[in-house]
């Protein structure tokens, strides 16, 4: 069936002419006379039986739907530019995986492992994008995902890697020379909160035997960059993985306000759609990715 869709050079007119609002500036990038892509939008226009564009006195000014238009195709010719440029790159041998990644857990402890993996798999690339919730695959563009929480999205198979340790640290002032605090110590701080694990203070504290009214209450942070950066400002207390602050905890900036931590039921996964799960070069990555989370041991901090 004859998908109903303009021509390529018909998008591309438009795409410039809006990005300029100008047929003229338009023109001159494309290397077209002003006629020709004003015939190019009419055509358009005529197509979609909506006005695009409105005719000024000095000139055209793009309409609200000729705007909304103008950004969703952009993106398009944007990714048909990256596909088209990636496959003439490797002439065609080139294979890529589309990954949905955490934030954090992508910058702090994926990315410094990841050449190991392309050292190992010269051939493989892949592209890193941030998704902190869970998504269905066949509306998206992408082949796996690492994800932290409990398995189960629909139509996908789930990879255990491992599960997440969190201790209370904070800025060493707040500490004042002591060498630890203690729970009814911390309770009484401002209690920084992980948007994606509300829940995270009460069950450590309810690990202790405690209930702490407060324990859900204080500042919300959605990366758990940003709760590093808000502990380390002296801002209050946070739950952070050891996994996920190395660099902060082995300079100083962040300490350990005491030496207990509550293993969570949700752990970090692989995620992969249950019509990938055969794909070769996806399970070159998920037998690399088990064995390095498998083998990862934490950073001393004492934990009990």
């Amino acid at each position: 069936m004859r998908r109903k869709i303009p021509s390529t050079t018909t998008l591309i007119a438009f795409d410039s002419a809006a990005r300029h609002e100008s047929f003229t500036k338009a023109a001159k990038e494309l290397s077209l006379t002003q006629g020709a892509v004003c015939r190019q939008i009419g055509g358009l226009e005529e197509f979609l039986g909506v006005k695009l564009f409105r005719r000024t006195r000095r000139g055209v000014e793009i309409t609200e739907a000729g705007r909304i238009y103008s950004r969703q195709i952009a993106n398009q010719l944007d990714a048909m530019e990256r596909d088209t440029l990636s496959l003439m790159a490797h002439q065609g041998r080139s294979r890529t995986i589309e990954l949905a990644v955490m934030p954090t857990f992508a910058m702090c402890w994926l990315i410094p492992r990841l050449k190991s993996f392309y050292d190992a798999n010269p051939e493989v690339r892949i592209n890193l994008t941030t998704q902190t919730r869970p998504f269905l695959f066949d509306q998206t563009e992408f082949d796996a995902a690492l994800y932290h929480g409990l398995a189960g999205w629909p139509g996908t198979e789930a990879f255990f890697l491992m599960r997440e340790e969190a201790v209370p640290v904070c800025s060493p002032r707040l500490l004042a020379g002591r060498r630890n605090l203690t729970p009814e110590e911390i309770a009484a701080m401002p209690l920084l909160q992980q948007t994606t694990r509300p829940y995270a203070w009460r069950s450590w504290f309810a690990s202790l035997g405690m209930s702490v009214a407060g324990s859900m209450g204080g500042m919300r942070l959605e990366l758990f960059t940003m709760l590093a950066k808000a502990a380390a400002q002296d801002m209050g207390v946070a739950l952070m993985p050891p996994m996920l602050i190395e660099a902060e905890l082995a300079s100083g900036q962040l300490v350990v306000a005491m030496n207990h931590c509550a293993l969570s039921d949700s752990a970090y996964f692989l995620i992969l759609p249950e019509a990938k799960v055969e794909d070769p070069t996806l399970l070159a990555f998920r037998d690399w990715l088990e064995k390095e989370a498998h083998g990862y041991t934490p950073p001393a901090v004492g934990l009990e």
